[in-house]
């Protein structure tokens, strides 16, 4: 990478990063998975009940299937095999676990957290639930503000996800958001965490190179 495009990009995750912890919320920043996990480790403990959000950033830096292999209790939404109503289960009982690990639609430079969900089950347990939330984003996702996370969501996020799910929606068909009312709609739940009441709770890790949609 250009030596100032680097610059760019590490000022500006140093300004989302200030911003966090002035909103109650931890900041980290890896440079790579290797660091992710690292630093996840010293976050989850052993022992502890993990539950985790739909997430591609979570199947692309290896974290899902770190948790599978490290000592905790994981609440498996992804196991193979499972039903509509054993996942449904895990879903609620994720608002129990000690720790949920997810991603975000995009991370604003102000400190907040912008998402959009189908089923809400996601957005619910980072709002309340479980003790701890990771919240693990690539540089991509950070944006200048509320507006431009709007933006992200219907020009990317939205249109990738819904390919991704195999959904039929017009954002399918057109590659960004039509605001459309489908029953196969995946933008239903919207929400924007400014700031966390419990500090620290909700801990945010930046890494250093372009995740997830």
């Amino acid at each position: 990478m250009d030596s100032n495009v680097s610059w760019m990009i590490k000022e500006k995750i140093k300004r989302t990063m200030d911003n966090l912890e002035k909103n109650n919320m931890e900041a980290y920043s890896a440079k790579n998975t290797k660091e992710l996990m690292d630093i996840i480790d010293n976050i989850v403990l052993e022992g502890e009940t993990v539950a985790v959000g739909g997430s591609m950033t979570l199947f692309e830096t290896g974290v899902i299937e770190h948790i599978r292999n490290r000592n905790y209790n994981f609440l498996d939404r992804y196991k193979e095999g499972l039903n509509r109503k054993e996942i449904k289960d895990i879903f609620r009982k994720s608002f129990f676990a000690d720790s949920y690990i997810v991603s975000t639609n995009a991370l604003t430079e102000n400190g907040e957290l912008y998402n959009v969900d189908g089923n809400g089950n996601r957005v619910a347990a980072m709002l309340f639930g479980p003790d701890k939330v990771i919240v693990i984003a690539g540089i991509n996702k950070i944006v200048k503000d509320v507006d431009e996370a709007i933006k992200r969501n219907r020009g990317i996020s939205a249109p990738t996800n819904a390919k991704r799910l195999n959904k039929n929606t017009p954002c399918t068909k057109v590659g960004y958001c039509m605001d459309c009312k489908s029953s196969d709609r995946i933008c239903n739940e919207y929400t924007l965490i400014k700031r966390q009441g419990e500090r620290g709770r909700i801990k945010v890790i930046i890494v250093e190179e372009e995740l997830g949609y």
